[in-house]
């Protein structure tokens, strides 16, 4: 049924992956503010005074709307708790993927482009993914909550 509480983590995931879309992920500026780097869903942008250096990381996008899209279908499948329980699952797997890309764009390629010292700031968009990925736990403990409970059910007919 959709009042379940799984339904209402699985729109928190849908609504987390819009606010990570939409919001940036990570920014750093030079203490003397002549360079800034700004990591959105869509593109990595190093600011050098009035020039800018734009680099497309759409994949990033890309993952959270299958993120998203996975988590919508996921509520409608109510009737069947395992395959809810495998998308939480596939979600948990993309979601980890996800981190583990945008981790390597701040770490790996930005953070040592000026000032290595400063580790710059996470935005609202990366939060959002650590709300959706926990989220996603909580929705999966209770779809296996509502799956052992009607096991038990059937038990005592």
């Amino acid at each position: 049924m959709l009042q379940r509480f799984q339904t209402l983590f699985l729109a928190i995931i849908v609504v987390s992956m819009g606010i990570m879309m939409a919001m940036p992920l990570w920014e750093k500026t030079a203490l003397d503010g002549s360079q800034s780097i700004q990591l959105t869903a869509l593109r990595l942008t190093h600011q050098q005074g009035i020039s800018a250096n734009i680099t497309p990381v759409w994949y990033v996008a890309l993952l959270g709307a299958v993120v998203a899209g996975i988590a919508a279908f996921a509520i409608f499948q109510y009737r069947n708790r395992l395959r809810q329980a495998l998308l939480c699952g596939i979600n948990s797997l993309v979601m980890t993927v996800l981190m583990g890309v945008l981790m390597y764009l701040i770490f790996g390629q930005s953070k040592d482009v000026f000032e290595p010292q400063n580790t710059g700031s996470f935005g609202y968009g990366f939060y959002a993914l650590v709300v959706a990925m926990l989220s996603n736990v909580l929705a999966n403990r209770f779809i296996r909550r509502d799956e052992k409970f009607v096991k038990s059910q059937d038990r005592f007919r």
